[in-house]
């Protein structure tokens, strides 16, 4: 059976789900923003969408328990490591949220992820227009 959804869709939905990851992430380290000792913590969003478009291009794997899910369809199943920030500056409680990055942070991924969802229906929207007969 011919796959529905292009490489692309595919795609543009691993980013929505690992933008709503680090929305989560960022979110963490804004409410922990005043707790003493709190490391905040990172996703590198930019690596894992990479990981996840080549395991994409690779052929699929065996069925055995243990190997990694490869081919069309892997990009979905894909997930972000999630670490210490080590970019950051220490305070005197410990703490390590900078809440202006964090802030920042968390408006720019929420700009991304609108419009990785904005993409994902005009595919849609097309994908409709063409099962409809162009609406006829």
């Amino acid at each position: 059976m011919a796959d529905l959804f292009d490489k692309t869709t595919r795609a543009l939905g691993a980013t929505a789900n690992l933008r709503q990851t680090r929305h989560n992430v960022i979110s963490s380290n804004i409410a922990n923003a005043e707790t003493p000792g709190y490391q905040a913590k990172k996703l590198d969003f930019e690596n894992a969408l990479s990981r996840a478009l080549s395991i994409e291009d690779m052929a699929p794997a065996g069925n055995e328990p243990g190997h990694f899910m490869s081919g069309p369809g892997a990009i979905s199943n894909v997930r972000a490591d999630i670490y210490e920030n080590p970019d950051v500056a220490v305070s005197n409680d410990g703490n390590t949220v900078d809440l202006e990055r964090e802030m920042s942070s968390l408006a720019e991924n929420s700009i991304m992820y609108k419009a990785a969802v904005q993409l994902i229906n005009k595919k849609l929207a097309s994908l409709r227009y063409a099962a409809t007969d162009g609406g006829r």
